[in-house]
């Protein structure tokens, strides 16, 4: 396993671009399965998760051709269904949870999907019944095998249906999407998740053919058809990375333009990130972050210590919440951070501790910052990256530190942001892949 070698204090400047949505890349690149003709993906990111998915497509006899560094094109017109029950693809796709979103494709078109259970960071409990059920209603056969680690999912002919979600997943609600596009009749979903990378998915597939109407809300309607055709497609700016880049430069008290953002697309981030008293100029499609020798949380109008929970879109990203807490570390003014979702992901504060942040962790959901406001700077420390979040706040303490961190398990962060370490040294910062 790869470590980074950070020497922490330096504060950066210049112009960063934020890569392709991760979330989103793993939607769209399932969804090439749909159909047997061409499709060009642009602004695909570099990273662990989305060359694994790739990797797997090709293993399943998707013709893929890379155009450039960011685009490439697939073709679906020779599928070998019986890869997907090989011992390969079994453990290619167990390390990823994006890979949960091919049932949904295979079935329509194919009438069966082999999965094994996937993969993703360690953040708590994190069910997958909201695939199945959505795709049991669509008339699929669903069974698990091989001691409970394999899915098997089979349908003759998907038929629509009203579905009424038993939370508003995602991943779940861009399968049965994926799903009922092909399913004989029409499908209702309600509850739908309703972030822009599920409106991109919605887009796409209707640039292919199919008939989704209610984009953007929490109920969709789709009339099935019974072929899509290719489509060119963009993927939208990472608002995860966007939203780090943002703590970091307040963390650092640096300088830094975050280009071509899609501000239309990032909902409440900015908002969240200047209720921490963060300065920063929305112009232009960009984000200006001016280097700031101190920033103060705000409190609610009656007072009280100001609180930032995650919740579904249009809600704050639960993504984003372990960025949240590391900028407040060096704020001024106390936050309580509640992570709703994930019952293990606040748990990289032990770490945090060490360097000298004063965090208490009231239970597994929520953690009280009180802000240093600069009066006394965190310390490198060695430590260990658990999941892609919590290794880049990890990582933006250790930037922001007196003296030298090392940051073990990169390969989780590299799951997720694309050349980091060169991009952030582009910057200025002294950090080293060792």
């Amino acid at each position: 396993m790869g470590s980074f070698r950070i020497n922490g204090g330096k504060s950066l400047e210049g112009v960063i671009y934020p890569q392709g949505a991760k979330n989103e890349a793993l939607q769209i690149l399932c969804a090439v399965l749909l159909s047997d003709e061409n499709i060009t993906i642009e602004n695909v990111p570099d990273i662990k998760d989305v060359n694994l998915l790739i990797e797997l497509l090709d293993g399943m006899g998707v013709d893929v051709k890379k155009v450039d560094s960011t685009t490439y094109k697939f073709t679906s017109d020779s599928i070998d269904v019986d890869y997907t029950k090989s011992k390969d693809f079994f453990e290619k796709s167990s390390k990823i949870r994006g890979s949960i979103m091919l049932m949904g494709p295979l079935v329509a078109r194919f009438g069966n999907a082999y999965l094994a259970k996937p993969g993703g960071d360690k953040i708590g409990r994190r069910r997958v019944d909201t695939h199945f059920i959505g795709i049991q209603e669509l008339g699929a056969k669903f069974t698990l095998e091989n001691n409970n680690t394999l899915f098997k999912v089979s349908a003759n002919k998907l038929k629509g249906n009203d579905i009424l979600l038993d939370e508003a997943s995602v991943t779940g609600t861009a399968n049965i999407i994926m799903a009922a596009s092909l399913a004989e009749g029409k499908t209702t979903i309600y509850n739908a998740a309703c972030e822009p990378y599920i409106q991109q998915l919605c887009k796409m597939l209707n640039s292919m053919g199919a008939n989704i109407k209610g984009i953007g809300s929490n109920y969709l309607k789709i009339e099935g058809v019974s072929k899509l055709s290719g489509t060119k497609h963009r993927i939208l700016p990472d608002m995860i990375e966007i939203g780090s880049f943002i703590g970091l430069a307040a963390m650092t008290k640096s300088d830094i333009l975050i280009k071509d953002v899609s501000l239309d697309n990032l909902g409440i981030i900015p908002k969240t990130f200047q209720r921490l008293g963060i300065k920063m100029n929305l112009k232009d499609d960009s984000i200006h972050i001016p280097a700031q020798e101190h920033y103060e949380i705000e409190s609610f109008i009656d007072g009280s210590i100001m609180t930032i929970s995650d919740a579904i879109w249009p809600g704050f990203s639960p993504d984003l919440l372990s960025i949240a807490l590391v900028t407040s570390i060096q704020a001024k003014g106390t936050v309580l951070i509640h992570q709703k979702m994930f019952e293990s992901r606040l748990f990289f504060v032990d770490k945090l501790i060490d360097m000298g942040a004063q965090i208490i962790l009231c239970d597994p959901h929520r953690a009280t910052v009180i802000g240093l406001d600069r009066k006394i700077p965190l310390k490198g420390i060695q430590m260990t990256s658990p999941d892609i979040r919590a290794g880049v706040s990890l990582l933006i303490a250790a930037l922001s530190a007196n003296g030298t961190s090392i940051i073990d398990n990169i390969d989780q962060i590299d799951r997720g942001y694309s050349n980091i370490d060169q991009r952030l040294r582009e910057l200025g910062a002294d950090i080293e892949r060792i």
